[in-house]
């Protein structure tokens, strides 16, 4: 990275060539960081537009940059296109408990989208509850460290640490994130999602647990909040757990806490 050079007079120069070749070098390494990315944001954006498709609300949260929140919110119900539907997008609040908030208010194919760095515990606490809530999870930020693998259905990861261009940058991955969802909804067939498992016994997924969120424990049983629905389990195979815990359920019970 080029660095400035103030002389004994005061006036500031800068090192390593002019301004022109500066902003281009600049330039070009955004753009390097943006196709860095272009998978990620392919994959959101499909996904973003089937959970559109089907009525669900994008919800938008960054506890540290709220006015990114705000700023990509509006750019999915505010659509600046004629012709470009206006989609279902609400911010968290400033200042709201994170979790206490989207577990009142997602309902199952909501969608969860949060701007953060990556060791932002609120966030890492409401993005693994995702599944429990039957939610679709994107996490935007940036920086040499990304989140812990598993934290979110998607992850797109900037590789800057310089807080100001990673801001830039945010700017332009929600708008392609906008763009590319709107593509997708020109492709009717790419709304289809791929066919899950509907038999009673899955010889691919009959011993996966499934995540479940705690809603209230009698006794030996539970009511829990799995893929957005409630269901009453058997606790009795593990600790006792308490209302919010998130624990792994397999054919009515549960078998370990997460």
């Amino acid at each position: 990275m080029t660095s400035p050079m103030v002389s004994t007079s005061g006036a500031t120069t800068t090192t390593g060539g002019d301004a022109d070749g500066n902003a281009g070098a600049g330039a070009a390494g955004a753009g390097a960081r943006i196709e860095a990315v272009a998978d990620d944001l392919a994959r959101a954006s499909l996904a973003l537009a089937r959970r559109f498709s089907l009525g669900g609300t994008m919800w938008c949260a960054s506890p540290a940059w709220p006015f990114h929140a705000h700023h990509v919110a509006v750019e999915f119900v505010h659509p600046v296109i004629v012709g470009k539907r206006a989609l279902a997008a609400v911010t968290v609040p400033a200042g709201a408990d994170l979790v206490t908030t989207l577990r009142a208010s997602v309902r199952p194919g909501d969608m969860v989208v949060v701007l953060a760095d990556h060791d932002d515990a609120t966030v890492t606490d409401a993005l693994r509850r995702g599944p429990a809530w039957g939610t679709e999870t994107v996490w935007i930020g940036a920086g040499r460290t990304r989140p812990p693998a598993g934290s979110a259905d998607h992850v797109i990861w900037l590789d800057t640490d310089d807080a100001l261009e990673a801001s830039e940058q945010f700017v332009r991955v929600y708008h392609l994130l906008w763009e590319l969802t709107h593509v997708c909804f020109e492709h009717s067939g790419l709304l289809k999602a791929e066919q899950l498992c509907t038999d009673d016994v899955c010889i691919t997924c009959s011993d996966e647990g499934r995540l479940a969120e705690v809603v209230t424990v009698e006794g030996d049983e539970a009511v829990v909040r799995a893929e957005g629905k409630q269901e009453r389990i058997d606790v009795s195979l593990i600790d006792p757990p308490g209302p919010g815990d998130l624990v792994l359920v397999h054919a009515g019970f549960a078998i370990g806490a997460s």
